[in-house]
């Protein structure tokens, strides 16, 4: 715990004992649920997941526009990076997309558990989503943490967001070339480039670019 207090403070993410001991459960649902679901790599030691599931997942939360606004997490798997949100943002009112049953039924009960509010968690694929009016321009903020590729991820998430809202992508050391491929397009899409923040893991080192996007 003193790695993950003290590395998210170093993001500016201030965790009280509270939320410290919401993340002593999560891990601990998440090892128990992982030998069925391979929800984590089971390689995988606890500073790993603390490290390279909590913490990177975080690493969002000084750049999220609307602490308490609509934020959906496309392809969550165990709930990355959506329930670290919303464990250390209490006030966002999440959407959990994941289209694998066995995915949904852990992060159904991890909310259960942790007893979070104004979640919704649904088990659909995103193309079926799409369809849906009611999620139209509906989100300040659109996560995801590499469910997709760039140009599939910023097509779908520029029908998600609101006029005002964020788009944002959790990429490594290779977002210049993911970038690039998406430079020409941006434009036809609406969309620009609004931000980059790179930085790199506590114990492991390794790089992050988080990329944010808006609408024309």
């Amino acid at each position: 715990m003193r790695l993950l207090r003290e590395s998210a403070a170093g993001f500016g993410v201030f965790l009280s004992e509270e939320q410290l001991n919401s993340f002593r459960f999560y891990y601990r649902e998440l090892n128990f649920w992982n030998a069925r679901f391979n929800l984590v790599a089971s390689t995988e030691s606890a500073a790993d997941v603390f490290v390279k599931h909590f913490l990177d997942s975080l690493t969002l939360v000084p750049y999220l526009p609307a602490p308490d606004g609509h934020l959906i997490d496309i392809g969550t798997g165990g709930g990355f990076p959506g329930i670290p949100l919303k464990i250390s943002l209490p006030g966002l009112k999440v959407t959990l997309l994941e289209a694998s049953r066995k995915k949904v039924s852990f992060l159904k009960s991890l909310c259960r558990i942790l007893k979070l509010e104004e979640m919704s968690i649904l088990q659909e694929r995103l193309e079926d989503l799409l369809k849906d009016e009611f999620y139209r321009n509906r989100f300040e903020m659109v996560v995801s943490r590499a469910a997709l590729k760039l140009p599939e991820y910023l097509q779908a998430g520029k029908e998600l967001v609101s006029p005002s809202g964020r788009i944002f992508a959790m990429k490594g050391a290779g977002y210049r070339e993911e970038l690039a491929d998406v430079s020409e397009a941006l434009a036809d899409w609406d969309l620009c480039l609004a931000d980059v923040h790179t930085l790199a893991l506590p114990e492991t080192g390794d790089f992050r670019a988080i990329l944010v996007f808006k609408k024309l």
